[in-house]
Formats: structure tokens, C-alpha cells, sequence
């Protein structure tokens, strides 16, 4: 499986699943892992470790009839 990272990616999948299955507290996770404690409780959450798409949900323009 090839997995494509953006150039500013802290964290892979592997690590993702680690974070969701660690014990601690967030403050700990986030220093062991040297990732914030919002990203340790955003994977937490989480049921998959994979990337989410980034790219717009609704169509920022109007279409005519045509």
C-alpha cells in the first residue's frame, strides 16, 4: 500500500493507530508522540487513521441551465 503524506505530515497511519489504541493521559500521548493535544484527542475520536479529503463539499459557484 503507498501512502502519500503532504510535505508537513507529523504522523503516518502506524502512528495514528498507535495514538487511538495508547493509554495515558492527552498530555502525555502528545509528548511521547510530539504531536499536539488536539491532534491526540482528533485520532482518538476518530474510526479510521486514514486521511479525510480536503477539497470543498458543496460547488462555490452557480451553474446555469445550459
Amino acid at each position: 500500500m503507498i501512502v502519500k503524506l503532504h510535505k508537513q505530515a507529523r504522523t503516518t497511519p502506524a502512528i495514528r493507530e498507535e495514538i487511538k489504541h495508547a493509554v495515558g493521559t492527552l498530555t502525555e500521548l502528545a509528548a511521547r508522540f510530539n504531536v499536539s493535544i488536539h491532534t491526540i484527542r482528533k485520532w482518538k475520536q476518530r474510526d479510521s487513521v486514514l486521511d479525510q479529503p480536503h477539497t470543498a463539499h458543496r460547488l462555490q459557484t452557480t451553474l446555469s441551465p445550459a
